[in-house]
Order: structure tokens, then sequence, then C-alpha cells
């Protein structure tokens, strides 16, 4: 088939841009062509929170990439929709993520579905984490030339159907992330990014926004527990909220030299020495749907703790890859707390090279194809 994939790609950065271009090279390993359609502008400078939006890297070989969305120009909209049209695909695949998108997507997929492709929208979020007015409105915009939805996580598949009662939908979750690098030992990973060999460490990694709990985990870190253990945190990812909050936090807790601060983007070719370096991935999430957070630290093996929010209960089962907790400090310490004292690391890694078999591109893509069935 002809497959369009509109979102982001390079140049932009980020697990939106890794997920469309893993997900376009197993379209075509299938042998299907495909091309994709990413932004020109994605976001207005002043709705972005980080340094910068773009990768420092060069354009991924083997890729049909065309910048030509531009997220705030209704006749860009236009223009692009007609295009992709013209271009005649069978199938349009679009993430959603974000309500500020609905209104670009929307339109851009009325236009383009006009001589027969069909869209199946992948939905990381349907309701956003963070709120504003518009969003309902923008979704449902969104959603109403889209023809059958994959969602990531059963907490999201139910959301949708606030929008859509009677459109096609499967739940697949997240793939694994398999093209951030391969395994290696723990302490070369830890000499390279330039950290002692021999403590015991846990990684919170990605950008850093207030959803995510780091609050949370640095508490946790204070508990006289945490602290006789000798566990310290790899903070590896850039802040997308306010760094000066989280800077006064760590000194008035006095968990500085718990602390192993990088926080600034990981490029994707050193994504794997943070989790290689890490015993244990923590995800003290406040609210979630779903991480690619989580199924990174599934490509490298490692166990994790995870809060109970969203779906990230169904991708880590307590016991099994992980322990969950509750999104509160004292759930949290005690969770890393019976994660060392009971000698856990072995028996969760196991069970994270177990649980990784089932999330495999190709299961999504068999998913993919058979709403495309259904709507086709």
């Amino acid at each position: 088939m002809k497959v369009t994939i509109i979102g982001t790609t390079w140049p932009y950065r980020g697990g939106l841009a890794a997920y469309n271009e893993r997900l376009a090279r197993e379209f075509i390993v299938q042998g299907h062509e495909v091309q994709i359609h990413t932004f020109s502008l994605q976001y207005p400078g002043f709705l972005f929170p980080g340094k910068t939006q773009l990768a420092s890297w060069d354009q991924p070989e083997g890729l049909t990439i065309h910048q030509s969305i531009n997220s705030v120009n209704p006749i860009n909209w236009l223009t692009i929709g007609r295009r992709i049209a013209r271009e005649n695909p069978d199938l349009i695949i679009i993430k959603y993520w974000l309500p500020f998108m609905g209104p670009a997507f929307g339109t851009i997929l009325r236009l383009a579905k006009k001589r027969g492709a069909k869209v199946i929208s992948i939905l990381d979020n349907i309701i956003p984490h963070e709120k504003r007015p518009g969003d309902g409105m923008f979704t449902r915009y969104f959603v109403g030339p889209v023809d059958a939805f994959i969602a990531q996580s059963q907490s999201v598949l139910d959301d949708s159907y606030q929008f859509d009662e009677t459109k096609p939908r499967l739940l697949n979750p997240h793939p694994i992330f398999d093209n951030f690098g391969a395994l290696e030992a723990k302490e070369s990973a830890r000499a390279r990014i330039g950290i002692p060999a021999e403590a015991h460490y846990m990684l919170f990694f990605g950008f850093i926004r207030d959803y995510k709990g780091l609050d949370l985990v640095l508490k946790a870190l204070a508990d006289e527990r945490i602290k006789k253990s000798g566990m310290k945190l790899i903070v590896a990812g850039e802040f997308y909220s306010n760094e000066e909050t989280y800077m006064q936090l760590i000194e008035e807790l006095g968990v500085a030299d718990q602390v192993i601060l990088k926080t600034e983007f990981i490029p994707d070719d050193q994504v794997a020495h943070y989790f290689n370096a890490a015993d244990v991935v923590v995800q003290p999430y406040k609210n979630a749907t779903q991480s690619g957070v989580t199924q990174i630290a599934y490509h490298f093996e490692k166990s994790m703790i995870v809060t109970n929010v969203g779906g990230l209960a169904e991708i880590v089962p307590d016991r099994v890859s992980g322990l969950i907790c509750e999104p509160t400090v004292d759930s949290l310490a005690n969770a890393l707390d019976v994660y060392y004292t009971e000698a856990l690391n072995d028996q969760l890694t196991q069970g994270a090279k177990g649980e990784k078999a089932r999330f495999s591109w190709g299961k999504l893509i068999d998913s993919v194809m058979k709403l495309y069935q259904q709507i086709a």
C-alpha cells in the first residue's frame, strides 16, 4: 500500500519523532511505500517550553520526509491537505497527543482523504495531561475525519468514547523503542556518563514536566530508609517545567549528594548509556496514559517502579517486571525500600526480558491492517 504518516519526525527531536520514524521503517520492512509529512513549524516559540525543538543530527537514511506542515497557518493546512490528496495514499496514519494540533490535523485530513484514503489515528492521549480552554472542541474537530483509532492504553481507549462512540478502535500497547542502541555492561555505561561504578542507581528519564512526579521521587530520597540504602537518582532530561522549583526542593530536602543531574536533552545516540547505567527505571507519574520511557526500559531489559496511574500498571505487571505504587511520597518510598531490601533486581530484570516480547512493531502493524480491512 501507499502509506502517508503525518506528524513529528526529523528535523524535530523527541519521543514522537522517534516513534514515527520507527513506525515508518516497520511499514517499509513489510513492503509498503511510505512517506512522511512533518512540520515546517511545529510549535510557536512562546508555546514551546524547551531550549530547542530541533535535532542536532542529520536526516535519517531511508525515509522520505517532507517538512510541510505549519501548525498555525490555516492556508498551509488547505495546501497540504490538497497535496496529500493528489499523492493519493491508501492509508494515512496520524498520531494524536495534544488538542493544539486538532485544527491543523482536522483540516488537513478532511482534504487529504477526498480521493478515498482511509485515516487511522494512533492515540497517545485524547484528553491531555495539562488541560486548556478549547481542548474538547479541538479534539472533536480532529476526530471528525478519522476512520478508526488505535489506543495505546485501556484508559485512552475508554476516553476515546467521549468523542466518538461508533468508529472501529483497537487497543495496542506502545511498541518497544528498540532504536536507541544496544545493551552494554553497567560498568562501561557508567564510565561513559561519568558516574562512579559501585553505587545503586535509579533513572528518571525524559522531559521534566510537573505531572511526571520528579518531586515525589526527590522527597522519597529524603526518607531515612532510602538515605541509608545509598541509592542515587540519575535525572536525565530537559526541564519543561520551572527548574528553580526543583533545585530549591533538592536543597531543602538535603538530597543533593543523592542526585545526579543530567538536565539537558539526551541525544538519541546517548540514550543507551543512561538506561544501561541504571539498576531500575522510576516513573513516579501523577497522571499518565502510557509512556515511551517504559518501552525504552523494556528494550534495555530494566525493571521499573511505576505509579498506578493510566496505563502504566497494564504495561508493567506488579512483581513481574517491576513494582507498582501509588503516586504518593510514602508509597514510592516503600516501593524503593522493598526493591532493594528484598533484592528484587535480578527477579524483575528476568521478568522484563520476558515481558518485552509482548510489544513488537509487527503487532502494531497487524492492528493497523485489521482496522484497515474493516474501514476499507
